[in-house]
């Protein structure tokens, strides 16, 4: 059994039906016992506010509650979390920095990938 957090970015393309969330899904089996998929708190309230933001109409919106019907809300203040998400997240910088130096661009970089999430980044 494994347990599977999910960001934002993932819950948005199950929803979208994008092609990286069909990847995720074939590659891990995220929704096939005993994997156990599970969403922050912070993730439904961002999935939502994309909602609003982006005008879902009513058949987005019951595909969003429907997944949403099937993944418990965890707790994000576990280490164990924390030292995940800081490890993707200091990985994903040290590839920001050299690839902004390596294309001449230090001011803007227009990729963060983090468990999915797309982030524009300024400096």
């Amino acid at each position: 059994m494994q347990k599977f957090v999910l960001d934002t970015g993932i819950v948005l393309g199950y929803v979208r039906a994008a092609g990286y969330a069909e990847y995720v899904e074939k590659k891990y089996g995220l929704f096939n016992p005993p994997n156990i998929p599970l969403i922050s708190i912070v993730s439904k309230g961002e999935i939502y506010s994309l909602a609003i933001q982006f005008q879902w109409g009513t058949g987005k919106l019951k595909t969003l509650d429907e997944l949403l019907r099937k993944l418990p809300v965890v707790d994000v203040n576990d280490d164990q979390i924390l030292h995940r998400y800081a490890e993707i997240d200091a990985y994903s910088w040290v590839g920001i920095m050299r690839d902004r130096f390596r294309e001449g661009r230090p001011h803007v970089s227009w990729g963060k990938t983090i468990f999915g999430s797309l982030l524009l980044l300024r400096s």
